[in-house]
Parts: C-alpha cells; structure tokens; sequence
C-alpha cells in the first residue's frame, strides 16, 4: 500500500490494485494548494470546510460520511463515533475515526479528535497498524494528548497530521511539540511511503513518520 500525504488531514490510501481512498479532502482557505487527485472512495469525518471539499477529487467517488461498518468496492471501512471537542461536542460537533482495511493493513484516520479515547472507544476500533493522527491542538487533541492516544492504540506506524506548517493559516501548533513528547521520529524527504504488511514494525518498536508536504 502507499500513502500520501497532500496536507493537513487528507491522505491518499492506495491498494496494490489500484482501488484509491481519500480522506478529508480540503478547500483553499486553509493555505494549502488544492490537490488534483482521482479516487474510488473519499472519507469524511465532520463537515467542516477543511476536511469536506469532497469537490476536489475527480472520478465519481463514493463518499462516506457516517458511522459503522460499509464495504465499497472490496474496501473495508469502519466508522466509530467520536467528537470535535473534549465536551462530547457541544463546541464543535461530532467526529468520525475510519479504519481503512487495504492490503491486510489497518489504517486508523482519527479525523478531528477532540478529546482522549474511552476504554470502550479503544476496545471497539481494535488493532490498529497505520495511526493517522492530528496533533495541532486548538481544534483537536494537542501534542500531549496525542501521545497518549498513540498509547491506547498501540500502532506500529505514526503519522502526525493537523498541524502548523508554512503553508498553513490556522492557529495550530507545529509537528516540533509532537515530536518532543514522543521522543522519536523520522524526516520522510518524500511526501509518500510503501508499506507491506510482511515489514511492519513491532508494536513494542513503532515507528513514527513524518512527511514532506510538497
């Protein structure tokens, strides 16, 4: 599988086939370039205008935008209710975790998460090998509570979404803050990575990803 990292929350999953999933696609008032991509599939996890431009991919895909288990063209995708906030949404609305299944990897797309996951939450979304994670703060979990999400999910793969770059125009804190509370990480000078299930780190040894937005 590749991912690809177009900015901010928006990823594009790629299988071996060929079969595409794009995740929060996102309009031009965030500072970023909109991307010309095509897809199968695009998730969105809340309507809001930096997660839901589903306009900028080509292809006629099939959006999904709500909890629960849905299979679309041979992909499977679980949605798990979550909220924008840390005060079940009355600030900013509900949020929505997928869980990708491509090439036998499971790719978590937490989306806005607002708050830390419940033991049930965590029990509920189950394995996770890729965690796609936001780590901004101000409108979603902060580098702290990252951290401490990355620990209730137990990913072998880290990648950091949602926060400050050059580009961006948002109040939002840098990846640096991340990094720093995890003690770890890599520089990928590529906006993509290849993953294959058979190399997968351990869960005991993740690995964290940053990537180069260009």
């Amino acid at each position: 599988m590749k991912i690809k990292w177009y900015g901010h929350s928006c990823f594009g999953l790629t299988a071996e086939n060929g079969k595409r999933v794009i995740t929060d696609p996102f309009d031009g008032s965030i500072g970023y370039k909109i991307p010309t991509i095509d897809a199968d599939i695009v998730t969105v996890s809340h309507d809001h205008y930096d997660h839901n431009y589903v306009e900028a991919v080509r292809g006629n895909p099939e959006i999904v935008k709500t909890p629960g288990s849905h299979r679309v063209k041979g992909i499977k995708i679980h949605g798990f209710k979550t909220y924008h906030d840390d005060v079940q949404g009355q600030k900013r609305g509900e949020n929505i975790i997928f869980v990708i299944e491509i090439d036998g990897i499971r790719v978590c797309h937490l989306g806005d998460l607002g708050h830390i996951l419940t033991r049930d939450k965590v029990k509920e979304i189950g394995e996770v090998d890729v965690l796609l994670i936001p780590v901004g703060g101000t409108f979603t979990i902060d580098a702290c509570d990252a951290k401490e999400v990355v620990e209730q999910l137990k990913p072998r793969i880290i990648i950091p979404m949602h926060y400050k770059t050059e580009d961006v125009s948002l109040p939002i804190a840098p990846v640096e803050e991340f990094l720093e509370k995890m003690g770890m990480g890599e520089q990928v000078e590529d906006n993509s990575i290849r993953i294959r299930k058979d190399e997968l780190p351990p869960r005991e040894e993740p690995v964290l990803y940053v990537l180069d937005y260009s």
